[in-house]
């Protein structure tokens, strides 16, 4: 079998929008759309804000040289307006993976973050040794637990005071999916 973080573009259901590796030219989208408030409140902080265009050109050379980690764009038109990625685990974990994603504020409650999940559950799930997909979501962030709960994930925890953002701390949800 190839090598399947060699991904092809995985096709969503809504018209004109796919999952594709990043590219380079994608940096002035990703530092446009990445360059907000309410995306980087429900991120890590490793996330920066604001969010430039330097940081958009460090984050895709570090996708581009990562053999491990799973990285996709969201492309709407053929523009990027997000991304979603999968961390592989290791040592006892290593059938489990982590999922995250973003999507920019004008494509939210359109269906495709839920779409993306689904399809890179799928995709992850048919291709990997994984058998637990798992996300934490901080409490305030109903809409991303609403996307995980469509694409089938469960609740398995909520872990109270687990994470500090911007200045407060933050209870946070574990979802998973486990086949």
């Amino acid at each position: 079998m190839s090598n399947p973080l060699l991904t092809p573009t995985l096709i969503l259901p809504q018209p004109d929008a796919c999952l594709r590796p990043w590219q380079s030219v994608d940096a002035p989208a990703l530092a446009g759309y990445a360059n907000d408030r309410s995306i980087w409140q429900n991120l890590r902080d490793t996330f920066p804000h604001p969010y430039t265009t330097q940081d958009a050109e460090f984050f895709l050379a570090s996708v581009a040289d990562n053999q491990r980690d799973l990285h996709l764009a969201f492309a709407v038109d053929g523009v990027a307006v997000g991304s979603i990625g999968v961390h592989f685990k290791s040592d006892v974990r290593r059938r489990s993976a982590e999922i995250g994603y973003w999507l920019a504020r004008p494509y939210w409650g359109r269906g495709l973050a839920t779409a993306a999940v689904q399809t890179v559950a799928a995709y992850v799930l048919a291709n990997f040794d994984v058998c637990r997909l798992y996300a934490v979501v901080f409490e305030p962030n109903a809409a991303s637990a609403r996307v995980l709960e469509k694409a089938g994930f469960a609740l398995e925890a909520t872990m109270r005071k687990s994470v500090v953002k911007d200045g407060q701390m933050l209870d946070s949800r574990l979802y998973a999916l486990v086949v």
